[in-house]
C-alpha cells in the first residue's frame, strides 16, 4: 500500500499566507524524507482558509527540496479554466518533475468559486469538465493544426502554424500519452468514481465522507469498470483519512477531541460550510440525522482513524475489510498552528515508521 498526504489545505483565515505556505512545504519535505510516496494539494481561488490558488505552481517549488515524493493536483478545477492553459502547464510541470506529476481533475469543491467563475449548476460544471479533459487529451495526441470545436471551447489554431521553428505546438507531457489522472469523489455513490472506472482513470475519496460513503466508492468504481469491460483493481484507488497518532490511545483521543486541536477546527469549520450551502449528507454517518443534532465529536469519532500506533493499524486494517481494497492512504494534512505542528509531525513519523510497515506485513499476508 502506498502512502501519502493530501492538503486542501486549510488554515484559519488570521493567519499569514506566507507563513502557511511555508508550513505546508516543510510538511512535504518532511513527508519525503519519511518515505511517503506522494502528496497531493487542492486549487481554490476564493479562500483564505484554503489558501492555494494554484497547485502547480506551490508544487514547482518544492522539486528542487525533495527527492523522490511524486505530485498530485486533487484537484485542478477544469470548468474554471481554458483547456488549452491547462495542458500547457501541466505539460510544463511533468517535464519540470522528469515524471512526477499526477493529473487531478474535477468540477471543483468549494462553491465561492463556483460563482466566480459562472459554474454553481452541477449539470453544467460536470459537462465543462469532461469536455475540457476530452479536449487537453486531443490536444496531447496531435500535432497542429488544431481545430476542436466544442460545446464550451473552440480550439482553432492553423494559420499560424510554423512546424520548423515549433510554432503552434501545444506541448506534450514527459510521460506519454499522459500523466496518470486521477477524480475525486466525495458524494455518496458518486458518478465521478464510475467514470474514473470507465476511462481508466484512478479515483481518490475524499477524507470528510463517512465510512459508508467510502464503500459506495468501491462499489461504483466496480460499476464504472464492468461497464468498461475490466475487472476494478483497487491499486490506483486512493483513500484520503484523517489520521491522528500519540503514544497511547487516551493521550490521542485528548488531542483529537481538543478544541484548540486542528482535527477540531479542520471539522468544524468544513461542516459550517456544507452546512450553509446545504450539502451535509457528504459528511453525516447517518443520512437521516437531522443537521441540528450533529456534532463536532460525532464527525471527528465517524471519519478520524486515532489512536496508539497499535489501535490505529488495527483500525486501518478493520477500515479497508469493510470499505474496499484501495491501493494508496493519504493522510489529511491539517494545519500546524501553536502545539498542533507538532502533533502533526509526530503522526506523520509515527504512521510512516510504525504504522505502515504493519499494515503492509498484514496485507502481504
Amino acid at each position: 500500500m502506498k502512502l501519502g498526504l493530501f492538503g486542501m489545505p486549510l488554515h484559519p483565515p488570521t493567519r499569514p499566507a506566507a507563513e502557511t505556505y511555508e508550513e505546508d512545504a516543510d510538511k512535504v519535505i518532511h513527508a519525503d524524507e519519511l518515505g511517503f510516496d506522494e502528496v497531493w494539494f487542492g486549487e481554490h481561488m476564493s479562500c483564505t482558509t484554503e489558501p492555494i490558488a494554484a497547485p502547480l505552481m506551490f508544487m514547482a517549488a518544492l522539486l528542487h527540496r525533495t527527492k523522490n515524493i511524486r505530485f498530485g493536483t486533487g484537484v485542478i478545477a477544469l470548468p474554471n479554466h481554458h483547456p488549452a492553459v491547462v495542458a500547457a502547464e501541466v505539460a510544463q510541470f511533468d517535464h519540470m518533475s522528469r515524471g512526477r506529476l499526477m493529473f487531478g481533475i474535477g468540477p471543483g469543491g468549494l462553491a465561492s468559486d463556483m460563482e466566480l467563475f459562472n459554474v454553481l449548476d452541477g449539470a453544467y460544471r460536470t459537462d465543462r469538465m469532461m469536455e475540457s479533459i476530452d479536449t487537453i487529451l486531443q490536444m496531447w495526441r496531435q500535432d497542429p493544426p488544431y481545430n476542436i470545436e466544442g460545446k464550451h471551447w473552440n480550439i482553432k489554431l492553423s494559420q499560424t502554424v510554423m512546424p520548423e521553428l515549433g510554432v503552434g505546438f501545444i506541448p506534450k507531457p514527459f510521460q506519454l500519452p499522459h500523466p496518470p489522472i486521477m477524480m475525486t469523489a466525495m458524494s455518496p455513490f458518486s458518478d465521478s468514481v464510475k467514470t474514473a472506472g470507465q476511462r481508466g482513470w484512478s479515483p481518490m475519496s475524499a477524507n470528510f465522507c463517512p465510512e459508508y460513503v467510502i464503500a459506495s466508492h468501491w462499489k461504483k468504481y466496480q460499476e464504472g469498470c464492468e461497464l468498461a469491460g475490466r475487472k476494478a483493481n483497487g491499486d490506483n484507488w486512493r483513500v484520503a483519512r484523517n489520521i491522528v497518532i500519540a503514544r497511547s490511545d487516551s493521550e490521542a483521543r485528548d488531542r483529537v477531541m481538543d478544541p484548540s486541536g486542528s482535527n477540531y477546527y479542520y471539522f468544524e469549520y468544513l461542516w459550517k460550510v456544507l452546512l450553509a450551502v446545504n450539502y451535509t449528507a457528504v459528511m453525516k454517518a447517518d443520512p437521516k440525522q437531522p443537521d441540528a443534532e450533529v456534532t463536532v465529536e460525532q464527525l471527528i469519532d465517524s471519519m478520524v482513524i486515532y489512536g496508539s500506533p497499535k489501535t490505529v493499524t488495527e483500525k486501518l486494517l478493520s477500515f479497508r475489510e469493510r470499505t474496499g481494497p484501495f491501493g494508496a492512504l493519504l493522510m489529511a494534512s491539517m494545519d500546524g498552528s501553536g502545539a498542533n505542528r507538532a502533533r502533526e509531525w509526530e503522526s506523520m513519523t509515527l504512521l510512516a515508521r510504525e504504522v505502515m510497515p504493519k499494515v503492509r506485513e498484514a496485507l502481504g499476508r
